[in-house]
């Protein structure tokens, strides 16, 4: 699903693709949204996060998560614990009716069981959309296209490169955009071949968690780039790009902060709400 957001602002005028900017306007309409849910059916939307690793970059996630939710007045709650524990706790969450999203956060402490919790999410509480049932589009390739959509660039006819193909981020959006019809090519993992391959393409998007990766030479004039990398570098949080990528000119391109991340938040709170909407519609439904 891609939504179109009117911003008049052409391509050949600007540099940077503002996910914030988006956000913005999203995240107004997701609290109006909610208070409609709440005071016209009683339905209090609420989401679970469940984590079993102590990852820095995930402790970020979930702190945004957190505000966020309080921003738009959707109840957050987290769960820390290990694989077993995270089973059982996903059971119980699965059969809570006050619950309409749950989230696994990855990557887990034992990524060997990745799959096993995961596909133990029921489909329609399943907000990240990373189970073979999803029910939900996943939310950073659904963050993307609102990125791309919300800033007029048009996927059609243009050369596609996707670096990386992780269940996150690669996987679902290269089956999302193949499905509707794009050019794409997908490089798995770096390669010998990989700077020939960037430098024909129109459109890069990089979702890998190798920082610097993507350097300037392998980049021509006027290519749209969307860094949706993540790895802790430092301390840091980082990208996939190189930081010297940032200082050309003749790039559109996310910025360092505030590009996809922003977005892909509203864009897993927006499954969140729709949840809530099914559960408010069945009891409008058996009132009636």
């Amino acid at each position: 699903m891609i939504i179109r957001l009117s911003i008049s602002v052409r391509l050949e005028m600007m540099k940077l693709l503002d996910g914030s900017e988006l956000a913005a306007y999203i995240k107004e309409r997701q609290a109006k949204q909610v208070r409609g849910l709440r005071q016209q059916w009683q339905v209090l939307p609420k989401l679970a996060i469940v984590q079993t690793s102590d990852s820095p970059v995930i402790a970020t996630y979930v702190r945004l998560k957190q505000a966020y939710g309080e921003d738009i007045l959707i109840d957050v709650e987290f769960y820390k614990s290990n694989e077993d524990e995270a089973l059982t706790r996903i059971a119980e969450l699965n059969s809570d009716d006050n619950v309409h999203g749950i989230i696994v956060q990855l990557p887990l402490a034992d990524e060997s069981r990745t799959d096993e919790l995961l596909q133990s999410v029921a489909p329609e509480k399943d907000v990240d959309a990373l189970a073979s049932s999803a029910y939900f589009d996943a939310a950073t390739p659904m963050a993307i296209n609102w990125l791309l959509a919300g800033y007029n660039v048009d996927l059609q006819r243009k050369k596609i490169v996707l670096v990386g193909e992780g269940r996150l981020v690669g996987a679902p959006l290269a089956d999302m955009w193949r499905n509707s019809g794009y050019d794409i090519a997908v490089v798995s993992e770096p390669s010998d071949d990989l700077k020939a391959i960037i430098q024909a393409a129109d459109v890069v998007v990089t979702a890998t968690g190798v920082p610097g990766l993507i350097t300037t030479d392998m980049l021509r004039p006027e290519t749209v780039v969307v860094d949706a990398g993540t790895a802790s570098e430092g301390g840091k949080i980082v990208g996939d790009v190189a930081p010297e990528v940032r200082e050309r000119h003749d790039l559109v391109i996310t910025p360092e902060k505030g590009g996809v991340g922003p977005l892909t938040i509203c864009a897993l709170f927006d499954n969140v709400i729709r949840s809530a909407r099914r559960v408010a519609t069945q009891q409008d439904q058996e009132s009636t």
